[in-house]
């Protein structure tokens, strides 16, 4: 008897969307340096497809001392050349200074709130947030707690955290569970929840 396939949300196609798809996307993450990860790798995307920064993530992990907020935020002219120069990354100068301000940002935030993910996930009450959608087309860019983020983010000094980028960053790390209800996702994220 041949094995069904999974139900996957559409834009799961290739083999390291599928990967990331079945086993990050959507996840609720408390992990310090992995948040920032995902700040910084969602404001890199800008513009570009998450495909082009999921094969750029193991370079990215490399040029940024592994997302080392304390390291980064101490970055100098030198370091920012290197950056420029680096083809595995997006080699885009605002976006690296935006790294280096976030990592700034991100310092101060969890010095006044113990933790980032303290901060962070107060913009969903501390639980993900468990979308119903059928289709792709029903998934929204933003929402009222992204918008309430990109806010408070960039009234804090953050950079390319517009409120479409937040809610890519909610989607990422599990603050939304926006796995489609015929994914096959849906229900083995839908077990986080409280």
């Amino acid at each position: 008897m041949k094995p069904l396939s999974l139900t996957r949300c559409t834009w799961a196609t290739t083999e390291l969307g599928i990967a990331y798809h079945d086993t990050e996307w959507g996840v609720p993450l408390h992990a310090e340096h992995r948040l920032f990860e995902f700040l910084i790798l969602e404001g890199a995307q800008a513009g570009l497809s998450w495909e082009t920064v999921l094969k750029k993530r193991p370079a990215y992990r490399t040029a940024l001392d592994n997302f080392d907020a304390d390291v980064i935020a101490d970055y100098k002219a030198g370091k920012v050349a290197q950056l420029l120069a680096n083809p595995g990354i997006v080699r885009n100068r605002l976006k690296i200074a935006a790294t280096i301000q976030n990592a700034k940002a991100f310092n101060e935030i969890c010095s006044e709130f113990g933790t980032f993910d303290a901060f962070i996930w107060r913009f969903v009450d501390g639980k993900p947030i468990c979308s119903r959608r059928r289709s792709m087309k029903d998934l929204p860019s933003r929402s009222g707690q992204s918008d309430a983020m990109s806010k408070e983010l960039k009234r804090r000094g953050f950079k390319f955290v517009g409120t479409t980028i937040c809610y890519a960053f909610m989607q990422a790390v599990g603050m939304v569970n926006d796995h489609l209800v015929t994914c096959h996702r849906h229900k083995e994220i839908a077990k986080y929840l409280p």
